[in-house]
């Protein structure tokens, strides 16, 4: 594995988002220096956050010692996870079958697992009032998707295949809140045993816990200037 003596920075704020990165990080031992986006106070508009990330989301990283020696900035959770995959060769297969495998799994969950998880976030535990169609809907939803992971799992030891990767750090913060989400995991066997031999991984348990106490000072169901900043964006010039 490639060597990295400059630390890779970090923008993060401690979401399901956010943890794929420090999950990836943590496992692959590289140094990392960690810079909070405060999402809720609107750090992600800050001019010289939106110059490495210009969809004003986090996470984000910016690489000293990128392709050539120079440094890169990385953002969309799916792109970086790549990218770290791709340098330092673990994580993400390079065999050409095995990696489709891990990059259908990790563009399922970019594209629906996590949006259609946000939304029954929002709508159960965030929405100014209670909308019983969008509970409702997106609750479903997620117990749907819930379902093709444990079908997935029933014959494959992770969602990319027989060994774990970056397809399972990119859905593992979006399993932990389950209840939130209106789900049980007990209806689901194979994603309960996916889910228990994830979250046991050391890497898993720590960059699950990075930022906990940042968080933990935002109460976002009561906090209503940081629900109009992360509810009520609109188009930026």
């Amino acid at each position: 594995m490639p060597t990295q003596t400059d630390p890779i920075k970090l923008y993060y704020w401690p979401t399901p988002n956010g943890w794929k990165i420090s999950i990836m990080l943590e496992e692959l031992g590289v140094p990392y220096d960690i810079e909070y986006v405060n999402i809720g106070a609107g750090d992600q508009f800050k001019p010289e956050f939106l110059a490495i990330s210009p969809n004003n989301r986090m996470p984000a990283i910016v690489d000293p010692e990128g392709p050539d020696g120079e440094p890169i900035s990385v953002f969309e959770s799916g792109a970086i996870l790549q990218y770290l995959g791709r340098k330092f060769g673990r994580f993400y297969p390079t065999e050409e079958r095995a990696r489709v495998a891990v990059e259908e799994w990790l563009f399922w969950q970019v594209g629906g697992l996590g949006p259609m998880a946000g939304q029954a976030h929002h709508f159960r535990n965030y929405a100014p009032e209670q909308i019983a169609y969008g509970i409702d809907r997106y609750t479903n939803e997620v117990n749907r998707l819930y379902g093709v992971m444990n079908r997935r799992l029933k014959d494959s030891e992770y969602l990319g295949g027989a060994d774990y990767s970056i397809a399972d750090m990119a859905a593992i913060g979006w399993v932990v809140p389950y209840k939130n989400q209106g789900q049980d995991l007990e209806e689901f066997s194979n994603l309960r045993r996916w889910f228990d031999a994830v979250r046991s991984r050391p890497a898993v348990s720590k960059g699950l816990e990075i930022g906990k106490a940042e968080r933990e000072k935002m109460n976002l169901a009561t906090d209503s200037n940081a629900q109009s900043v992360l509810f009520g964006q609109r188009a930026r010039a």
